[in-house]
């Protein structure tokens, strides 16, 4: 047989956590065909890969990425691929950019704006879920996505940004969308109960939508309401969705915020997981390996000012009453998931992609309001800024503790993913480093540095558990008769570079890429062949 690309004498880690093991890989028609010893090099294949010295895996699979909100503009997904990512589940957080229809188009434009790109025209030429991904499907784009669909984008279809309890009539609405979504391919369902419009969701709603997953063994992924002082009950309330349908249930980048609760809540939620297991509930939960998150500014308002959608967000910031509550709101620290200014504080909250004020990139609140020389009526101007950049805008906040990401990252229920989107080193802006480094700052720094983990359960946790999770029957392995995505890399060099104050700078150590079959990234450059596509769960 001629193979189309054949890897020789590389160290396999296969995805199942056994030990590696020297052998070659033979690839043909997008599938791996042979694992073993070829003698005949020169005369097997079209392109012989030389991993003498490396590790060869399946490719990763990011469990967790807001990818769909930029695969347009940057259809190289350099950012993802050179990680050694080769799939990336996308729509999590409740935030899809489908389906759209007359009532929640432009609202969803708004509320997604600090996300997309600024610079490039979308078309919003689709309604359902399966006509964006038919018009992503022409794209000629680098790597596979996993597309979930919102609960917060069907949400705003049916009603909007109303907090008003949702009727019969319109959850039976949101059903019909969620099954139009599963019937196009959607893989499951994810909510951001964070945010609007899902933070007005009751969990009898949620209980009552996620019904419908059930018959398609579709999983419904959650950013929880709280990642603070209501961490337990926030985890509770998706045990009770699990177990109510019979579901697997996966918990949003686990995190504790609030010093006081670092250093024993999180191993008391990780214990309910494995209780909960033992009870038959299919629950597993996924983090990224830095201590700072990201989100939108306007995260650090309460609940209730979002109401209506972001316009009238910006209004209720002109409004003098109005304004007094949302400040007495933030003073009290009401803000849901202990997001708030008074629990973070001013100087750990860095904003890091201002396309309205350029100037304010990479400086932290308490830097902008000191040199406004506002420092004695700093909330006043937050507020004003916020109104400035008409909430389009993305910030850093830095709130976990080191020794909670690591238990949660160690655990054997958890999964590792960037939370991140597609861009490249020519964007404008400081995005969060998890864009250009997470994985292999995952491997460098947990199994090299730290060495909590092996290779072998490192690797697992980023391809065979996903693809498990998800139901992906062909991937995530290296097997005969699986997709041949494949990450080949050198444990010696691999290691992240992107920093927060310097995050565009591509990794080290990810050698070669391959994507359905196809050579992507060699000698750590990227090639033409732009052989993604969207996987569709059939």
């Amino acid at each position: 047989m001629r193979y189309d690309i054949l890897i020789k004498d590389g160290k396999i880690i296969d995805g199942t956590g056994n030990p590696w093991f020297k052998a070659d890989l033979g690839i043909k028609d997008s599938k791996i065909v042979y694992i073993g010893r070829i003698n005949k090099y020169p005369k097997t294949a079209n392109d012989i890969i030389d991993a003498k010295g490396l590790f060869v895996s399946p490719g990763f699979i990011d469990i967790h990425t807001h990818a769909d909100l930029t695969v347009m503009p940057y259809p190289g997904c350099e950012s993802s691929v050179f990680q050694g990512v080769t799939s990336s589940v996308v729509g999590n957080c409740g935030w899809s950019l489908a389906p759209l229809n007359n009532f929640n188009k432009k609202l969803v434009q708004g509320y997604f704006s600090p996300f997309l790109f600024k610079d490039f025209e979308y078309g919003w030429d689709w309604e359902s879920f399966g006509d964006y991904y038919e018009k992503i499907s022409k794209l000629n784009f680098t790597m596979n996505l996993i597309p979930l669909v919102g609960q917060g984008t069907i949400r705003i279809a049916v009603k909007g940004f109303s907090q008003q309890e949702t009727s019969k009539k319109e959850l039976k609405e949101m059903r019909f969308l969620l099954e139009n979504a599963l019937k196009e391919g959607a893989f499951g369902l994810s909510a951001g109960l964070g945010y609007p419009p899902g933070g007005y969701s009751r969990t009898e709603e949620l209980v009552d939508l996620t019904k419908v997953l059930k018959k398609y063994d579709a999983i419904f992924s959650c950013h929880i309401r709280d990642y603070g002082n209501l961490l337990e009950n926030a985890v509770l309330e998706m045990i009770r969705i699990g177990k109510e349908n019979d579901i697997p249930i996966l918990i949003s980048h686990l995190v504790v915020k609030g010093e006081k609760n670092w250093g024993y809540l999180v191993h008391k939620v990780l214990k309910k997981l494995e209780n909960s297991r033992a009870q038959g509930i299919e629950v597993y939960c996924d983090r990224y390996p830095y201590t700072a998150g990201c989100s939108t500014i306007t995260q650090l308002l309460p609940l209730w000012a979002l109401e209506g959608g972001t316009e009238k967000m910006l209004t209720r910031l002109q409004v003098k009453n109005d304004r007094e509550e949302i400040k007495k709101d933030i003073i009290r620290n009401r803000v849901k998931e202990n997001n708030g200014i008074q629990e973070v504080g001013l100087d750990q909250i860095v904003l890091n992609d201002v396309p309205g004020n350029p100037s304010y990139e990479g400086k932290s609140l308490q830097e902008i309001v000191a040199e406004k020389g506002e420092l004695d009526n700093a909330y006043d101007s937050i507020l004003d800024i916020i109104l400035e950049l008409e909430g389009k805008v993305t910030q850093v906040k830095h709130f976990a503790f080191q020794e909670d990401v690591d238990a949660v990252i160690t655990h054997p229920l958890s999964m590792v993913m960037s939370d991140g989107w597609l861009t490249n080193i020519f964007a404008k802006g400081k995005p969060h480093p998890r864009n250009f480094g997470t994985f292999p700052k995952f491997l460098n720094q947990y199994v090299k540095e730290k060495k909590l983990l092996t290779w072998e359960d490192a690797i697992r946790k980023i391809t065979s558990m996903p693809a498990t999770v998800l139901r992906l029957k062909d991937r995530g392995l290296i097997k005969e008769g699986f997709v041949a995505d494949i990450s080949i890399f050198d444990e010696d060099k691999i290691i992240d570079t992107a920093t927060y104050q310097n995050p565009k700078q591509y990794p080290r150590g990810i050698e070669y890429v391959i994507v359905n079959g196809k050579l992507t990234v060699k000698n750590r450059k990227i090639l033409d062949a732009r052989n993604g596509s969207v996987l569709r769960k059939i």
